[in-house]
């Protein structure tokens, strides 16, 4: 009679093909060079799926957990727009953590090939430990990574991110609902300040577990006299119905 007994090659292979994918596989997935010729384009780009919808609720359902975050903002009160969001501690939970660590290197060639366009400094080294090192080093040593819940009628105001002299220039939200079902209004939206032109906007719906990469504060525009800085906003629209929920990656810590 034959050995059916499997091998450990066999079993191995088993435990890989059972075991679920890592943050860094599904970054895999990516076009990272479409990506790049994306933001280049228009400055935000949209991922594949980043996480799944099992994921998406278990980070959404952290928002009620208090000891996650150092500090909560209500945005009525400091007249950023309506809703509310949370910083998380520098104790990340591990999803949100290797997500992060994952998205810096791939984002890294899109940043550096930026500011070598507009001449400008940069800084990042090529891990992202060192690189949040030197945040702390210049007095930026508070998580900046962000949880946001939304209800109806709440909206958030264009603004950048910028918490210190040290910036990293690209920075990725990710959705946590079903746009249509979960909520309904609440559009990811930009503005382009055009050199010698009128703004520009755009609006992305964020399909769940999917992450859109966006410039933090400006994007190399080519013009007549070379590479210019067309510097950029971020916000979201109203929502008009359901709740809305979006993790928020910054590679830079606050001061």
């Amino acid at each position: 009679m034959a050995d059916t007994t499997p091998t450990a090659a066999a079993r191995s292979a088993v435990v890989r093909r059972s075991a679920a994918p890592t943050a860094a596989d599904r970054l895999d997935g990516t076009d990272w060079a479409a990506l790049a010729d994306e933001l280049d384009a228009h400055g935000h780009a949209l991922t594949g799926p980043l996480l799944t919808p099992a994921e998406c609720r278990a980070v959404t359902a952290l928002y009620d957990d208090p000891d996650r975050f150092r500090t909560t903002v209500d945005m009525a009160r400091h007249r950023f727009g309506s809703g509310q969001y949370r910083y998380f501690t520098h104790e990340l939970p591990t999803l949100v953590r290797e997500l992060r660590e994952a998205c810096y290197p791939r984002l890294l060639p899109v940043a550096r090939a930026w500011a070598a366009k507009l001449r400008a400094p940069a800084p990042w080294p090529d891990d992202l430990d060192e690189w949040l090192e030197m945040c702390r080093a210049a007095g930026q040593s508070r998580s900046a990574q962000i949880l946001l819940r939304y209800g109806p009628g709440d909206w958030n105001a264009l603004h950048r991110d910028l918490f210190g002299d040290l910036v990293f220039p690209l920075q990725v939200v990710i959705g946590l609902d079903v746009p249509g079902t979960d909520f309904t209004g609440g559009e990811f939206l930009m503005t382009e300040q055009r050199p010698r032109a009128q703004s520009r906007g755009s609006s992305t719906t964020l399909p769940q577990g999917h992450g859109l990469v966006f410039t933090t504060r400006e994007r190399p525009v080519a013009g007549r006299r070379g590479w210019s800085a067309a510097p950029m906003r971020h916000g979201v629209s109203t929502v008009r119905s359901g709740r809305r929920h979006a993790l928020g990656l910054v590679f830079h810590d606050a001061s």
